[in-house]
């Protein structure tokens, strides 16, 4: 498994198109200056050693260092020792909803983003515990299978988004189906699935997918997001929004009642979502109601540090970065490596 110990400085990446950006700048105008001077040609043939590549070459090799070195202070590593470990939790698989729909934005930022970060609250909550995802819209399919790697859940929550799936629907049926079918043989530990969707325009099928979970010892929860007011969905990449056949705009609005019934019927809970942490806070409660047992699960214990390579890579570039000169070397000109 890889990692990086410290993932915060590899926000110092952000500062390379600033710095290219402030380089082609400087350059243009350089550039226009000699403009000012003369004919840029002939202030060349006056300056045969300098060289109009060189300087580029070195401005690249910087980059290039400051680009490991957010690599370097971020720490990377590979697992280096996997143990089985025993601890105590509860399997969790969460179903999300990425219909269009949830592109809506009665709840702010949008539907699915405070979703996403509900999820992600969520995971940080767990201790000991198997999580996995499933999105659907018009199908379903794994986004995690179940696992104790909370890691790796939240970096597959961030690439959550509509676009993964290209039919559209609300298929809660076969999102509880297949959710049901991912969870470990492990017998007595406590399994729920978490619904999280606005219920709008499902595809059928739900009864008898959670009578089936239910019939397992599954839980099946759902937090509804969205409003009963409803609101129109954004078109991508414009202001605009989605309309029906008839160039009317479509207004998305959350199914409770049929999210309520699935709740029921799943012996779980049904929340609504919104500004507060209520939705998080009751979903937490159930969990912690929930049969704990001796799970086994494979987690790496020891890690092994693999900055030194990029260390090497970095005094390597710097040093060669030296050696370049802005001049054309004197004992080197007839070796054509630069063209000018």
């Amino acid at each position: 498994m890889f990692r990086f110990e410290e993932p915060a400085y590899l926000y110092l990446l952000l500062l390379l198109p600033l710095l290219t950006l402030f380089y082609l700048f400087s350059n243009y105008i350089r550039k226009n200056r000699i403009k000012k001077i003369g004919d840029p040609e002939l202030i060349g043939l006056l300056m045969p050693d300098v060289s109009n590549y060189r300087p580029e070459i070195k401005s690249g090799l910087i980059l290039i260092c400051i680009s490991l070195f957010s690599f370097l202070l971020a720490r990377p590593q590979f697992g280096s020792k996997l143990e089985n470990i025993k601890r105590k939790g509860v399997e969790i698989m969460i179903a999300v909803d990425i219909s269009n729909s949830m592109l809506a934005t009665d709840l702010q930022p949008s539907r699915i983003e405070k979703a996403k970060r509900l999820v992600a609250r969520l995971v940080d909550k767990l201790e000991n515990d198997k999580v996995g995802m499933i999105v659907f819209a018009g199908d379903a399919f794994t986004q995690l299978p179940i696992t104790s790697d909370y890691i790796s859940a939240k970096m597959f929550l961030e690439s959550i988004n509509p676009s993964l799936i290209n039919k559209q629907g609300t298929a809660i049926g076969a999102a509880i189906n297949l959710a049901s079918r991912s969870f470990t043989p492990q017998e007595g530990v406590g399994k729920a699935i978490i619904i999280i969707t606005d219920g709008e325009n499902h595809e059928g099928g739900v009864t008898n997918a959670v009578k089936e979970a239910v019939d397992k010892g599954i839980q099946v929860h759902v937090l509804g997001v969205g409003s009963a007011n409803g609101a129109p969905i954004p078109l991508d990449g414009t202001n605009d929004f989605r309309r029906d056949s008839e160039g009317n705009v479509i207004v998305t609005r959350l199914n409770e009642e049929m999210c309520k019934e699935i709740a029921k019927e799943g012996n779980g809970v049904y929340v609504r979502v919104d500004n507060t942490n209520s939705a998080e806070k009751t979903i937490n409660d159930e969990i912690a109601k929930m049969a704990k047992i001796d799970i086994n699960s494979k987690i790496y214990t020891e890690f092994d540090e693999q900055f030194q390579a990029i260390a090497w890579i970095i005094l390597f570039l710097l040093f060669t970065e030296m050696m370049i000169l802005d001049k054309k070397n004197v004992f080197f000109k007839k070796i054509r490596l630069f063209s000018k």
